[in-house]
């Protein structure tokens, strides 16, 4: 019974930054509408593509269906809902709905193959996590974990587009511009990183070498150059949206705008952790070493995340 009180608690502090968020974000007049019909429809969106299919399935891979097309909504949300200068509004909606359709077809490609009739190696390692921890209810594991992906399209990834869809400044700010092409720069790397992945594994089925190591274009200089460039795109986002956040300031609710700061910069901390250590990096590298004898010293060759020159006979950073 103290074990299972103590796993309830660890898991309601997860949910708590979400939740506090939710209700400063909401105190801003202006955000109230897309606030609210955001939440309602991601969590009717996790609801029906993620954690119900997780609950006869019991995987959970299904997530990966559910958070692009979040963004996805929250793209279309934005082309709705804002009210502010309608380039601005363009220029935001974009980013969202150009990232998130990307990896929604993609999901939805991988789905119509099969690939999710087994669990993703990432959420397999997941279960892992949850047995170390003493969490023994599969089910409430994987709803727990499915919905902290749609409270993070609800609060935090959604910040950028309700800041620069309800600035009415009549112009485009220099930051906002720096954003913009940043975010399409990394945008364009990121695909370009998985079409060389996609071309290298192709071209190695078809000479019948088995196990190999993709260590060609981007993939000389990190492990993951696509997990890194979608760390960037949210950090371009970021840079985009700073002019809107400063014009939001108001004397009377200091404290909401200090609140949404910090928000704002914590996008980058999120996708860290989570490219990195949650879904990302990590995971894919703890079953990837038992696949391929190659990958260890291609891991004390090339860097993990940030890009750099490669290494030799030294471990990676």
């Amino acid at each position: 019974m103290k074990i299972a009180f103590k796993n309830f608690f660890n898991r309601g502090i997860g949910y708590l930054p979400y939740l506090l968020f939710f209700c400063f974000i909401y105190q801003v007049d202006i955000f109230q509408e897309m606030v609210l019909v955001n939440g309602v429809l991601q969590i009717f969106l996790f609801l029906v593509v993620a954690c119900i299919p997780a609950y006869f399935t019991k995987k959970m891979s299904f997530v990966d269906i559910a958070w692009p097309w979040g963004l996805v909504l929250i793209g279309i949300l934005v082309l709705f809902l804002g009210e502010g200068y309608r380039p601005r509004i363009y220029m935001v909606a974009g980013m969202y709905l150009f990232s998130g359709l990307r990896m929604g077809i993609g999901a939805l490609i991988l789905f119509s193959k099969g690939h999710l009739k087994s669990e993703l190696s990432r959420y397999n390692y997941q279960r892992r996590r949850w047995d170390k921890a003493g969490y023994k209810n599969l089910n409430l594991s994987l709803q727990y974990e499915i919905m902290i992906q749609c409270f993070a399209n609800i609060t935090f990834l959604a910040i950028p587009a309700i800041l620069m869809s309800t600035n009415s400044t009549n112009s485009i700010s220099t930051l906002e511009y720096i954003g913009a092409g940043l975010w399409a720069t990394w945008f364009v790397l990121e695909h370009i990183s998985d079409l060389q992945k996609q071309q290298f594994l192709k071209k190695a089925f078809l000479e019948k070498k088995k196990k190999q190591v993709c260590n060609v274009g981007f993939w000389k200089y990190t492990r993951h150059p696509n997990y890194f460039s979608e760390w960037m795109v949210w950090n371009a986002m970021i840079i985009a949206s700073i002019s809107s956040f400063i014009s939001l300031y108001s004397e009377d609710q200091q404290l909401v705008w200090i609140i949404i700061g910090v928000g704002l910069f914590y996008i980058s901390y999120i996708m860290y952790t989570t490219l990195v250590y949650y879904t990302g990096a990590l995971p894919s590298e703890y079953y990837t070493l038992q696949k391929r004898p190659n990958y260890k010293a291609y891991q004390e060759q090339t860097n993990m995340f940030f890009p750099g020159p490669q290494k030799s006979n030294k471990k990676d950073i």
